[in-house]
């Protein structure tokens, strides 16, 4: 008699592995896009924060640049109507010495698929948003109902918004 596996023992093995990877697999790729996600969230907090520390000193949210990306800040310079440029620091309002920086470094995103909104009529409130890969996160129908009043109109699809609460 010969040792070995049979035929049918070989397809079951290899039908049980493959069943394995199928449901493996997507968590994987999945995993990729909540970290992405995680990241511009973050990256909207940290935003938040830098934008609340300005308007602590000044009492208003810097005007965005009006124009159909709003991916320009008008919040540098001694006047603080002056553009911030994306590649810039977070320098809102310092002056020409830079002397207060409200954050290092734009959101990676920012002015490519995330954008600021202040609205003309009420400085005391904005809006930041960024599309996320994962469509189904529960947290993107809650921002844009959180920020509905704010975010107006410039929300939609996979949109997460942030703004001033």
């Amino acid at each position: 008699m010969k040792k070995g596996f049979t035929l049918i023992e070989l397809l079951v093995v290899i039908a049980i592995i493959a069943t394995i990877i199928a449901f493996a697999v997507p968590n994987f790729l999945g995993a990729r896009q909540r970290a992405g996600d995680s990241k511009k969230k973050s990256e909207l907090q940290q935003f938040k924060n830098a934008l609340r520390l300005y308007y602590n000193d000044y009492q208003k949210y810097p005007d965005d640049s009006g124009g159909p990306l709003y991916n320009i800040i008008k919040g540098c310079a001694a006047s603080g109507t002056t553009a911030c440029p994306c590649s810039a620091t977070l320098d809102f309002a310092s002056g020409a010495s830079c002397d207060i920086v409200y954050m290092k470094k734009f959101p990676s995103d920012f002015g490519t698929s995330m954008y600021y909104y202040r609205q003309s009529t009420n400085t005391d409130d904005f809006c930041l948003k960024v599309p996320l890969d994962n469509a189904s996160d529960a947290e993107i129908a809650k921002s844009q109902v959180k920020c509905a009043t704010p975010c107006s109109g410039k929300v939609s699809g996979n949109d997460y918004a942030v703004c001033a609460d």
